[in-house]
């Protein structure tokens, strides 16, 4: 029998992995700002590129390696007039990238180990040693060595030690495209050797035409519902469009309009479906789902005045530290999500009565 192959836990689903992504949505002020530094021929070597899950850092990471990789020197007429990191997908440094064959480009990343179906939690340090090893030897090419460490919150203490040791006296012509969601819980010693690119979540417009340029194929309706609920990421819209997902926030938009009615019955049904295991995404839907109108709502009727405003501010805070605690002690969900929809009923009659 022929060994499984192991899953690549950079991947989501069966989305473009961030290699194989050429067209990049929404971050063009992140990526003029590294052109800039290029074109200068003061390139920082190290580069923290930070932001939220989902939206694209490790895209861009390969994106910028694909474009130094292609264009070695700062100085040449390619670079100087090219007006993005853009690169030709059918050039042979790009194909050696996506098919992970690239002698002058390393990723540091998690990895399942061969004959092991456990899941790791974090980036070794024998994984980094090998890193330092790759850096050792000259570029194959004679251009940039370049390493993509996706992600900097994986890094265990070793490993992070490690790795300084290799930023605070890099190799000539080398760089590393370091990812992170949390750049503050890094050694201040990483962050202070490297050029920190902040980027930020996407507009909707960008998520629905990053959805749409997915091999799968997504029409435009379900995308942008996607893309509303997403807060900025690619990755949740892909999450949010599963139809089981769909439908529930479908179904909880219309109890929430219906405010401040509430069919019981219907409210009943709902709950109790959420309450197994099994059912955590579909809760936090739900919960989303909740947060995402209450937010609306508020930014619909800011005219109206902080009096009739309070009520929903006050459920909005209520059920986020309600949510939280249910989280964190394990409760039972039933009684929460009824206390939850009883608050708003309530918060949107006194709204509407101040």
């Amino acid at each position: 029998m022929a060994e499984e192959l192991n899953p690549e836990l950079d991947r989501y689903g069966t989305s473009r992995h961030p290699r194989e992504t050429q067209q990049l949505f929404g971050h063009d002020r992140e990526e003029a700002q590294f052109m800039a530094a290029y074109r200068s021929g003061r390139m920082p070597h190290a580069w923290l590129l930070a932001g939220p899950e989902g939206i694209g850092k490790a895209s861009f990471a390969y994106r910028a390696a694909r474009f130094l990789l292609a264009h070695s020197d700062p100085a040449s007429k390619q670079v100087q007039t090219a007006t993005s990191l853009d690169t030709d997908p059918d050039a042979p440094h790009s194909r050696r990238i996506s098919a992970q064959s690239h002698g002058d480009l390393y990723v540091l990343k998690r990895e399942i180990e061969a004959g092991k179906k456990t899941i790791p939690t974090e980036i070794k340090v024998d994984q980094v040693r090998k890193a330092i090893q790759f850096f050792s030897s000259t570029s194959g090419e004679g251009g940039w060595r370049i390493a993509i460490i996706d992600a900097m919150d994986d890094l265990n203490r070793s490993g992070s030690n490690a790795l300084l040791k290799l930023i605070e006296e890099p190799p000539p012509r080398s760089l590393f495209l370091m990812i992170t969601s949390a750049p503050g819980r890094l050694l201040p010693t990483i962050r202070s050797r490297c050029r920190v690119l902040n980027f930020r979540p996407l507009s909707e417009a960008d998520i629905v035409s990053a959805l749409l340029d997915q091999p799968q194929a997504v029409d435009s309706e379900t995308a942008a519902r996607a893309a509303r609920y997403a807060g900025g990421s690619v990755r949740d819209a892909l999450k949010l469009m599963d139809p089981t997902t769909l439908g529930v926030i479908d179904h909880v938009e219309a109890m929430l309009q219906r405010l401040p009615k509430i069919d019981r019955g219907e409210l009943l049904t709902m709950v109790d479906g959420l309450t197994g295991r099994d059912k955590s995404a579909q809760y936090e839907t739900v919960i989303d789902t909740v947060n995402l109108w209450l937010s609306t709502e508020c930014q619909r009727r800011a005219g109206e005045g902080a009096r009739r405003l309070a009520p929903l501010a006050e459920v909005w805070e209520k059920s986020a530290r309600a949510a939280s605690e249910a989280d964190r002690y394990n409760l039972d969900r039933r009684p929460f999500l009824l206390t939850l929809f009883a608050d708003l009923a309530e918060a949107v009659r006194q709204s509407h009565s101040v």
